[in-house]
């Protein structure tokens, strides 16, 4: 038995696939920097990351598979689920196999997994790109801080670049510490020290002055027009888990929100 070790990156995983190919592996495990790799009856080996081997392996991948499929197959890497990579590893070794396209053979249980995890991935992103809230700093610029269940930074990035266009904006993922930034030019990944649990004379230090007044007009807006006679919460849990209540001004009393 073979372990490949590789950084947290996209790129990283499509080398230790090459690898696989070009060492001619038959039992092997990858798994990611920092997890707990198993140390008995295996051969460990760390993977440098390889952009031109990556581009190899993408390459050989659109070839067999369609472009939702090769989206799909990013997608169930965002997830981060535990044991993803020997999914996606199985779902590259199937695909190659075959002389049709595999993708719908969802018989196939890395296929069925990838389906269904990249399903579950582009709804956190649809959720996230509705839910995200905005609070401004003083400095003026407009911050969120989310804690989404897949590492979907990467697929909102475009949503919000062309929505916010006119704005400074940060979008801080507190669970994976990183976060992506506008500087009204570009996008760019970040990483810092951001405190998730401000106190309330620390949030009023950096939110601009209007901020909890718009927060107020916010949900005063909300309670206009929200109907109690037609309140059907099990259908509103449904579109909004209470897990993202965190961010919404609409359902903090008194329109205070904290530092999400």
């Amino acid at each position: 038995m073979t372990t490949l070790v590789y950084d947290h990156s996209f790129e990283g995983l499509l080398t230790a696939i090459f690898d696989v190919y070009e060492s001619r592996l038959k039992e092997v495990n990858i798994f990611r920097e920092g997890t707990n790799v198993p140390a008995m009856f295996t051969e460990t080996r760390v993977v440098i990351t390889d952009t031109t081997k990556a581009a190899r392996v993408m390459r050989t991948l659109a070839d067999r598979l369609s472009p939702v499929a090769v989206r799909q197959f990013y997608k169930c890497f965002l997830s981060g689920l535990p044991e993803i990579e020997h999914t996606l590893l199985g779902y590259t070794r199937y695909t190659l196999q075959q002389l049709v396209p595999a993708e719908r053979n969802f018989g196939h249980p890395d296929v069925l997994i990838v389906h269904q995890t990249s399903r579950k991935v582009e709804r956190e992103k649809h959720r996230m790109e509705a839910f995200v809230r905005f609070s401004l700093t003083a400095d003026q610029l407009y911050y969120s801080i989310i804690q989404p269940d897949y590492d979907v930074l990467p697929l909102i990035t475009r949503h919000f670049r062309e929505r916010y266009a006119d704005q400074r904006w940060l979008i801080y993922d507190s669970i994976r510490k990183y976060g992506i930034y506008y500087d009204l030019k570009a996008v760019a990944q970040v990483q810092l020290e951001f405190s998730t649990h401000a106190n309330a004379a620390e949030s009023a230090a950096v939110l601009d002055e209007k901020e909890a007044l718009y927060r107020q007009l916010w949900q005063q807006y909300f309670n206009s027009v929200n109907i109690p006679a037609r309140k059907n919460m099990k259908l509103h849990l449904q579109h909004m888990p209470r897990r993202y209540w965190r961010n919404l001004p609409e359902k903090m009393p008194g329109g205070k929100l904290p530092l999400n």
